[in-house]
Order: structure tokens, then C-alpha cells, then sequence
């Protein structure tokens, strides 16, 4: 199988765990940008983000250095705002076909996770949809235990 290892970052957060992710199991890694980047206050983007969210936004994006066509199995992950995936996340999902895919989603937040495995699994239409993760931080520290993360990573291989 052909993996790409598919993420946004706000914070960073998200990017971390993709890092490892790759360092662990390889592959190829792309990171989701939006066209206007949101702005470095925190606060403001919290407010934005539950707006967009609320509202079913879906920001334009920066093309993919990939062709996401090209890979079966996709490393999936996100941080969650507002109980659901980030409205760049919703972009993606709602721009591109998962039929015949196989995908691991992994989620990053500092509070609920919400319905956003729910949500990811019903965006990824015709995918197959494997056990992911809720990995949660405190601002940049991270909470869950690398040894969980390190296992879940294990079994994608």
C-alpha cells in the first residue's frame, strides 16, 4: 500500500504527531494550507472557528504538493474545533473522492473531541475507515502518553 500521511495544523499540534507518524512507519506526509492564513492570535481564531464551523465554511486551499489519487492508504489527521474536523479539513474532504481508500484518522484537541470521528468517517465516503486516535495536548504539551500514540501507530503498519 501507498501511504500518505494527510494533515492540517493550526498550532502545530497536529503536525508533531504527523512527524512522529512518519519517522515511525514512513511514507509520504502533505500538509493541508489554507490560502489566507488565519491569524496568529489564538483567541480571534477560536471565535473565527466556531463561526466557520457553525456556518459549514469551507476555506480555499493551497494545492497539494501530491496527487492524493496516487495513494490507497491515507494517515488522517486534524485538530478538532468546535467538536468537529477544521474547516480546512472539511474542504479537503468535501473536494476529493476516498472510494477504495483506506483511512486512519488521528485527531488532536485540548478539550472533547466531539463527533469528529463520526463526521470524518461519514466525509470519507466509500473509504474504509480504520481505528484512529484522540490524542490530546494542553497548549503544545502533550497529555496522552507517546507510548499510546507509538502503539496506534503500530498497528497501522
Amino acid at each position: 500500500m501507498k501511504t500518505l500521511i494527510l494533515y492540517y495544523s493550526y498550532l502545530g499540534n497536529t503536525k508533531r504527531i504527523a512527524e512522529m507518524i512518519q519517522k515511525e512507519i514512513g511514507g509520504d506526509m502533505a500538509r493541508i494550507e489554507t490560502v489566507v492564513p488565519y491569524d496568529s492570535d489564538y483567541n480571534k481564531v477560536v471565535n473565527q472557528g466556531q463561526d466557520e464551523v457553525n456556518r459549514g465554511y469551507m476555506p480555499k486551499l493551497k494545492p497539494l504538493d501530491v496527487r492524493f489519487e496516487d495513494y490507497d492508504r491515507i494517515i488522517l489527521g486534524t485538530p478538532v474545533w468546535w467538536y468537529t474536523f477544521a474547516p480546512a479539513m472539511h474542504t479537503f474532504l468535501a473536494n476529493h473522492d476516498f472510494s477504495g481508500k483506506t483511512v486512519y484518522p488521528f485527531v488532536t484537541n485540548g478539550g472533547w473531541i466531539g463527533h469528529t470521528p463520526k463526521d470524518i468517517a461519514a466525509a470519507c465516503k466509500g473509504a474504509k475507515i480504520e481505528r484512529g486516535i484522540n490524542i490530546k495536548f494542553d497548549e503544545d504539551q502533550l497529555r496522552t502518553s507517546e507510548t499510546e500514540i507509538r502503539k496506534w501507530i503500530q498497528g497501522i503498519r
